[in-house]
């Protein structure tokens, strides 16, 4: 009856505690474990069921006891040990209720904390809902970012090809602009190079016929100035020999007349005696000058004459200008210097009169005059104009 008894009292003890132990563990673990709400539920009724049996076996035997003790009274052996088993009974009884309460604490303790744990399992469940929904927004929010850089890195590169399509087209463009640009500068240029070529050749054409044309005329000039110095010198030889030939003439008719008129003068001599005499050395005086006078007109012709033949007048010379040259021979006719003393006021004919003075000496003709005329064309002047030379 004790062994009855005792395990009575503490088997439904341990059930409880090891039912309560095991309801808190696998609370516990589910707890963890889970995810949704009718899970924590079904934990807490499980726990609730399996409190109020442990409830109900103690409350069972607490009533069997009063039926023991109401039996009849045993024999005084009897009576000290049903009152030692009522003690133990008592005491397991207070022990039982003690370990009812702490059971009862500690399952209201397991469901506070079942409580708070499926408070904490809905706030984790709701915070978790929240962070689902949180990412799902931000998933969306994501997948419409990604969607708007998406289509806007789709614009961007459509936006970009056609950027550079028309990119491609202006630059062909501006390529076949400045290919035509260019061909139309070398055309340019070519043309202009062709034209300046053309130019040049037809320049040089012109040139060289007007070279031609130049050498014929100096080529004629210098044949005509040779022609005409030939001519000079010629007609120059030509007036020498006759006016040599005239001297010579005169000279021959002066001797001549000096014969006869020294043969006339003395026989006048013998006729007349002194009278004679005087009357024919005056003749002779007079004859003498005039001879003189007609050889020195003579050689200023001479000399008039080579210079007229050696001027060449520059062309477009006004008439009525007019140059004076100071001239100066050695005796044997050779110029020894020729400078203007009075200018016309046309460098050219000045220069041109200098150069037929240049030109027609010597004047060889010098030497044969006798020594005083000689003296008097050793320096003299000739005075040019368009018309003639004096």
């Amino acid at each position: 009856m004790k062994r009855n008894s005792r395990v009575g009292y503490t088997l439904p003890i341990v059930l409880a505690v090891l039912v309560h132990v095991g309801a808190l563990v696998l609370t516990m673990l589910n707890l963890s474990f889970s995810s949704s709400e009718k899970t924590s539920s079904s934990v807490v009724h499980a726990r609730l069921v399996q409190l109020e049996t442990a409830t109900d076996r103690a409350q069972q035997s607490r009533e069997s006891a009063p039926s023991a003790s109401s039996a009849p009274e045993p024999t005084e052996s009897s009576s000290q040990e049903n009152s030692s088993v009522q003690e133990k009974e008592e005491q397991s009884s207070d022990q039982a209720r003690q370990a009812e309460q702490d059971a009862r604490a500690r399952a209201e303790q397991a469901q506070a904390l079942a409580q708070q744990q499926q408070q904490e399992a809905q706030q984790r469940e709701k915070a978790e809902a929240e962070r689902r929904a949180a990412q799902a927004e931000r998933e969306k929010a994501a997948q419409q970012a990604s969607a708007k850089a998406q289509a806007e890195q789709k614009a961007a590169a459509e936006a970009k090809r056609k950027a550079e399509q028309e990119a491609k087209e202006k630059a062909a463009a501006e390529a076949k602009r400045k290919a035509e640009q260019e061909a139309k500068k070398k055309a340019a240029a070519e043309a202009k190079r062709k034209a300046e070529q053309e130019a040049k050749e037809k320049a040089a054409a012109e040139a060289k016929r007007k070279a031609e044309q130049e050498a014929k005329k100096k080529a004629a000039a210098e044949a005509k100035r040779k022609a005409e110095q030939e001519a000079k010198k010629k007609a120059a030889a030509e007036a020498r020999r006759k006016a040599e030939q005239e001297a010579k003439k005169k000279a021959a008719a002066e001797a001549k007349r000096k014969a006869e008129q020294k043969r006339m003068a003395q026989a006048a001599a013998e006729a007349s005696g002194d009278l004679g005499s005087e009357i024919s050395s005056e003749q002779q005086s007079i004859a003498n000058a005039r001879q003189a006078k007609e050889a020195a007109n003579g050689f200023m012709n001479l000399v008039r004459h080579y210079v007229e033949q050696n001027w060449a007048q520059p062309p477009g010379t006004s008439p009525g200008i007019q140059a004076t040259i100071r001239i100066r021979l050695l005796p044997t006719g050779e110029l020894v210097d020729a400078r203007v003393i009075d200018s016309s006021g046309n460098a050219s004919f000045d220069r041109s009169a200098l150069q037929a003075v240049q030109k027609a000496a010597p004047f060889t003709e010098l030497s044969k005059l006798p020594v005083a005329q000689q003296r008097q064309f050793r320096e003299f002047n000739l005075r040019f104009n368009p018309e003639d030379v004096h």
